[in-house]
């Protein structure tokens, strides 16, 4: 499984991308649209970004897979969402946009994740790997 340093790496690594084509390569993956995610150090209370891919959409609300890589522990920024749901998210190299996040329900995810794995075989894979359940998030738009 992907150690902290790899996911850190790749992140950086990722933003350097963004960074040094102005934006112009990056904010897709696999036919994904990609987004950065901040949300709220649960421990240390301090703003956390990571570069999240988004499988799927519905409407405005924005589907990310907690998988880790099909790691065994939930990724950083699941357990600090779900300690304080209230996070930002940035698309396109647009501004930061305040979003609600919520992990989906077991009827949603039952219909979501057989969409999601069919059409991206990666995280059926992930799944097999871990005894977990991979969560699936959804980021919906705070009502102004």
């Amino acid at each position: 499984m992907p150690s902290d340093i790899a996911l850190k790496t790749m992140n950086a690594v990722h933003r350097g991308i963004l960074a040094l084509t102005f934006g112009r390569v990056g904010w897709k993956a696999a036919d994904m649209p990609v987004l950065e995610l901040t949300t709220t150090g649960r421990r240390t209370g301090r703003p956390r970004s990571v570069m999240l891919t988004s499988p799927h959409q519905i409407g405005d609300t924005l589907v990310v897979v907690a998988s880790r890589g099909g790691d065994d522990h939930h990724p950083a920024w699941y357990l600090n969402l779900v300690e304080n749901p209230d996070v930002q998210v940035r698309l396109q190299g647009g501004p930061r946009v305040p979003m609600r996040a919520r992990v989906a329900t077991p009827e949603e995810r039952a219909e979501l994740w057989p969409r999601i794995t069919e059409r991206y075989r990666n995280y059926a894979g992930y799944q097999a790997r871990t005894e977990r359940e991979i969560p699936l998030v959804l980021l919906e738009p705070v009502a102004d």
